[in-house]
């Protein structure tokens, strides 16, 4: 199966796609680690260093754009972990689905941390064309130190804002998430990252708040207290104030946003730099007007 279903209320799209899972980039925060213990794997090193590859998945795709019963919609290409992470620069999977999403011409949103996605600018720019498409750099903070040992593979900061520049420059429509949102930490920041993504044509800004479920947890705060020892105790204190003084909130809604009145402030803060930047509620609806539903090579010979 190509594609990963979701029922989660607080998750804005019902079908994602995953070319790879673990991802290199290797963010010490990432949601998504523990769903490599499914696999038999650590969700600690072998995330990073153990990477699945979905090598079929373009044709996958293409199976289940095919079929009478898909119904097009908005699917999200990295739902889980990123597919734009360095080894797509040898295997170009993540091309390959989006190559297919063109030809089916079904809507596709992409969120990455890696400036590898002005690879495909020739794709994008046919999508974003027939309003095929969306993408969301992820920009957790400014700081290039904190940026190296925090997610120590991704691009660094000053590359993903002029991402969003070049897609900016070449029509194809482009926002900032700013996530995890860490208490403490990076908290402070989101007003700064909003002007600079504003200055080189990002149109929407969204946040997720610091999710440490399972093992994240204690590889999160063991990373905590050896990396910044200093600073460690009152971070922990910040994030257990959005959290009702636990680490990690799993129910819908506020696991995303955090509760209690430090999340309520932070918000706050949020959207009203948000709206000065003039970053709200500009995401643009994807259209499904153009889908084709592509015929198979054997009904081509009739």
């Amino acid at each position: 199966s190509a594609l990963s279903a979701n029922n989660s209320p607080d998750i804005d799209f019902r079908f994602s796609i995953n070319p790879y899972r673990g991802c290199e980039h290797g963010c010490i925060y990432c949601f998504a680690r523990p769903t490599h213990e499914y696999l038999g794997f650590s969700a600690g090193l072998d995330f990073e260093t153990k990477i699945i590859i979905k090598s079929e998945l373009p044709e996958l795709l293409a199976d289940t754009l095919r079929k009478k019963s898909w119904k097009p919609q908005p699917i999200a290409l990295s739902g889980n972990t990123d597919c734009y992470q360095p080894i797509e620069r040898k295997l170009q999977i993540t091309r390959r689905c989006l190559e297919t999403f063109l030809e089916f011409r079904n809507p596709v949103t992409i969120i990455t941390k890696n400036h590898l996605v002005v690879r495909d600018l020739d794709l994008l720019k046919d999508l974003a064309a027939l309003n095929l498409v969306n993408v969301t750099l992820s920009i957790t903070s400014l700081q290039r130190d904190l940026i190296n040992f925090m997610e120590p593979r991704t691009s660094r900061p000053e590359q993903r804002l002029s991402t969003i520049e070049k897609l900016a420059t070449n029509n194809v429509p482009v926002g900032v998430n700013i996530s995890p949102l860490i208490p403490g930490l990076n908290d402070h920041e989101t007003p700064e990252i909003m002007s600079e993504v504003t200055k080189r044509g990002g149109k929407w800004a969204g946040f997720k708040m610091l999710r440490l479920p399972g093992i994240v947890a204690p590889l999160f705060l063991d990373w905590l207290h050896r990396t910044l020892p200093d600073q460690a105790e009152k971070i922990l204190r910040q994030i257990q104030k959005v959290r009702r003084g636990r680490i990690n909130d799993p129910h819908f809604g506020s696991r995303m946003t955090g509760d209690g009145e430090l999340a309520k402030v932070t918000s706050t803060l949020f959207l009203i730099a948000r709206r000065k930047h003039g970053l709200a509620n500009n995401e643009p609806q994807l259209t499904t007007h153009h889908f084709r539903a592509t015929p198979t090579n054997q009904l081509d010979l009739f």
